[in-house]
């Protein structure tokens, strides 16, 4: 059984920084691309960023360029998103997500797995 735990969301001023975490279960993780995602209310899911399996390469949204960071550790079983000068407009639920393939995707359909969740909330 596949699980994705995401942690460390939570809240923080505008200007702060947060880690996020999501810990995968139950599959072979560095065979995964790993992606985050986020969805605020009335809005739709959108991408953020991915890293692929092989050579640990790192795509990003054009909002988050400079920002945010992605990085995995293989033997954790674990993928990060360092968020950094968060803005009210980063409020949102961040989700990861695992895809099979050599290179991540940015739309959600593309994803095999995903996480429950984790809430983000930026205040100004």
């Amino acid at each position: 059984q596949v699980q994705l735990v995401e942690s460390g969301g939570g809240l923080v001023q505008a200007g702060g920084s947060l880690r996020l975490s999501c810990a995968a279960s139950g599959l072979p993780f560095s065979l995964y691309s790993m992606g985050w995602f986020r969805q605020a209310p009335g809005k739709e899911r959108e991408f953020v960023a991915a890293i692929s399996w092989i050579r640990g390469r790192t795509y990003y949204a054009d909002s988050v360029k400079g920002l945010f960071a992605i990085s995995r550790d293989n033997e954790l079983n674990t993928v990060y998103l360092q968020m950094n000068n968060l803005k009210p407009e980063d409020t949102a639920v961040y989700y990861c997500a695992a895809r099979r393939a050599l290179v991540p995707g940015t739309a959600w359909n593309e994803y095999d797995y995903w996480g429950q969740g984790t809430q983000v909330t930026v205040s100004s």
